[in-house]
């Protein structure tokens, strides 16, 4: 483990120069990507140094003791042994934790889809908070939100909506979203008071780049309408509204949001290429899983996730069986509460199956 910190540090140096480079200071592409490493590294490296330094400590302390040659010296190192020892396993673990081969897919920016299901305009509705609940959460983090499609509710909310979030971690955090999510409350045409349970289901995809996903045109039927919002109302007079089939896997995508038929045709390929890229990893996915057990739905979309209970003011996550009596925080963007937990559990049970198969 001493060594695999001195590796880290020895890397570190290597990003630095590398970021220091006239050829790379050049390449606003090469300079991300290092920028990324270096980041992560360094956080790595906070862990590995702590458990250096403990280490460290520990054999000083027990070396004192075996050479025994000053009472008082010897008093003090045997504290110091009991303390360094209660210390350096927790130290380790979060080493180790912090070592585990990260999600390629963390860094890029994130595709979210949010459907109403069960609940008529109540679930339309409850889509609509969770929209809201997303956007404040990116404020907050300083990310990027652009609508990409939008099919808005008679009541007010949304029956599907389509957006993208760019920013440092954004798939990284939102994919933990990805399932159904339920809601507990008295709808506003409720006369009687009773509570009613709807549910939506959200995806989460990491968008694609244009040579991760290559598209031939032959394999796209395009067919263009006109747009048009909430009971059939006109939003536009011309055909500006794309439909995209990708033939070999029967994937279909709208999007009617922008007056431009062009820019239409764009954002529904950005979704297009994000659902395919998630299908191929699914795949994958599925391969592993035949090997390895996955503790957290984080990619589950038929799985209940999470129920928000108005009356109770009540959120639980039902992955990892946490409940928050913080609905109100929750919903006006404090996901952190429930995404840092979620992260952690996937760590640990990800470190349980590391040692498991290191045992194997």
């Amino acid at each position: 483990m001493l060594q695999i910190v001195e590796k880290l540090e020895n890397r570190l140096t290597e990003l630095d120069e590398a970021l220091s480079s006239p050829q790379n200071l050049s390449d606003r592409k090469k300079l991300i990507e290092l920028n990324r490493e270096r980041r992560n590294v360094e956080d790595i490296l906070i862990a590995g140094r702590k458990y250096r330094e403990v280490v460290t400590r520990l054999d000083e302390a027990r070396e004192i003791v075996r050479a025994g040659e000053d009472e008082e010296l010897v008093a003090m190192a045997e504290e110091e042994v009991e303390t360094y020892e209660t210390q350096v396993d927790e130290v380790e673990r979060e080493f180790k934790l912090r070592l585990l081969p990260r999600d390629p897919n963390d860094d890029k920016a994130a595709i979210v889809e949010i459907r109403a299901g069960t609940g008529g305009d109540e679930a339309s509705l409850f889509a609509g908070d969770i929209y809201r609940m997303y956007q404040r959460f990116a404020d907050d983090r300083k990310w990027k939100l652009e609508v990409l499609n939008t099919s808005p509710s008679e009541v007010g909310g949304f029956k599907e909506i389509t957006f993208s979030l760019d920013g440092e971690g954004a798939y990284g955090m939102m994919k933990y979203e990805s399932g159904v999510h339920r809601v507990q409350r008295v709808p506003v045409t409720e006369s009687q008071g009773r509570i009613h349970t709807s549910a939506i289901s959200v995806a989460v995809f990491p968008e694609a780049e244009d040579v991760e996903i290559h598209i031939e045109e032959n394999e796209l039927k395009i067919d263009v309408y006109r747009s048009s919002g909430p009971g059939g109302q006109s939003v536009n007079t011309t055909d500006s509204a794309v439909r995209i089939t990708h033939l070999p896997t029967g994937l279909v995508v709208t999007c009617q949001d922008e007056k431009s038929q062009h820019k239409n045709r764009a954002k529904a390929l950005k979704v297009l290429r994000a659902r395919l890229y998630d299908k191929i990893m699914a795949e994958q996915q599925a391969e592993l899983t035949a090997q390895r057990r996955s503790m957290v739905s984080t990619g589950d979309r038929s799985a209940k996730i999470r129920t928000y209970n108005f009356p109770q003011s009540r959120v639980t996550d039902h992955r990892i069986s946490l409940t928050l009596y913080k609905l109100d925080e929750i919903l006006a963007g404090a996901l952190d509460n429930l995404i840092e937990p979620l992260q952690q559990h996937d760590q640990e049970e990800r470190l349980k199956l590391e040692s498991e198969t290191a045992v194997k």
